[in-house]
């Protein structure tokens, strides 16, 4: 119980150093928006022919009519009110439209990390234990091809393989197709509220239209994470407690699986929370391509039409998200290897 205690407390001062630097990303996002051409009220005053005086009331609605420094303290007080603004593009609250559209995206990028997880650790495992092999060089090839395909690219041609060719892919048009009703909403990811209202047509629909984007994702990330874990089991493989275990006499399989790929999983553990935190704000290509109600399409539409608070407010949920993953990948370190602090 106690090492519970210490470790909550050490996870709370290392959530509250992150403080500072959230601080300095909403300023940041802030004062970028403000530089960047285009003005978005002569963007929704139905563009440049509208008149002066309707632009000036746009601005003034939208507060830009302010000096930039009074900008700020009136932002960071909203934002510290819980108040993110309200999109001109939707015409609705900034907070609510996040809170309808993340789980779409945390669906996809959870969904994508699992199969790239699945796909790169055998493969990582199969590299290192045949190094040098035929096995070795396809694992070392798929690695450079996944890194050098772009995410919208290999989307692409899934689509055109298994839905034009093939045919046995649906269409690409969002989380569900229009012939499905959606389940009750209970936590916003359609797998899970498809299961809990007991509608498995729904489901395997909903199942259907994530398998290819998230192909998509999981190909994009395959690539880091068998080359960590080939090295990681590579340096596990020639150390010394993996020699001694073998000298003892204990069975292959065993000396793999207890002795090399626990100790070769702390360093995939990090990369897995770096690479998550990564497709989570990266996967607007992917969320474009295959038309998913994500936040990264929403921040990317948002940006187009220059309405600030959807991509400021978007910036500081993937700052936000990024200390939590990092925090957590931290803690789950500490448990996989108790000689690690969370400090």
């Amino acid at each position: 119980m106690s090492q519970l205690s210490t470790t909550a407390k050490r996870a709370g001062w290392r959530f509250a150093s992150s403080l500072p630097a959230l601080f300095g990303v909403l300023v940041f996002t802030f004062l970028l928006m403000r530089v960047l051409p285009g003005d978005p009220a002569v963007f929704f005053a139905s563009g440049p022919s509208a008149g002066k005086e309707e632009i000036e009331m746009i601005r003034k609605q939208m507060g830009l009519d302010k000096p930039v420094p009074e900008q700020l303290v009136r932002y960071l007080g909203d934002i510290g009110a819980g108040n993110l603004g309200r999109s001109l593009t939707t015409g609705q609250p900034v907070l609510a439209d996040l809170k309808s559209r993340l789980p779409a995206s945390l669906e996809l990028t959870f969904s994508a990390l699992l199969i790239a997880l699945v796909t790169a650790i055998p493969l990582g495992v199969a590299a290192a234990l045949r190094q040098g092999s035929w096995v070795d060089h396809i694992v070392r090839f798929i690695c450079a091809l996944g890194v050098c395909v772009p995410t919208f690219v290999s989307g692409l041609l899934l689509i055109y393989a298994f839905y034009y060719l093939l045919g046995i892919a649906p269409d690409p048009t969002g989380r569900v197709d229009i012939f499905t009703s959606l389940p009750p909403r209970l936590t916003g990811f359609l797998l899970i509220d498809f299961a809990v209202a007991g509608d498995w047509e729904g489901w395997r629909a909903a199942a259907s239209q994530l398998v290819l984007p998230a192909f998509t994702m999981a190909l994009f990330v395959v690539a880091p994470l068998a080359r960590i874990t080939r090295a990681a089991m590579l340096a596990s493989l020639g150390s010394d407690f993996v020699r001694t275990a073998r000298s003892l006499g204990l069975p292959p399989s065993k000396v793999i699986v207890t002795y090399a790929l626990r100790n070769a999983l702390l360093p995939v553990l990090t990369i897995a929370g770096i690479v998550f935190s990564t497709m989570l704000g990266a996967n607007v290509l992917v969320e474009k391509v295959f038309s998913w109600p994500g936040v990264a399409s929403y921040a990317l539409d948002a940006l187009l039409s220059s309405d600030y608070a959807p991509v400021q407010g978007f910036v500081l949920l993937m700052a936000s998200i990024f200390v939590v993953v990092n925090l957590t990948v931290d803690v789950l370190y500490g448990i996989a290897d108790p000689r690690v602090s969370v400090e």
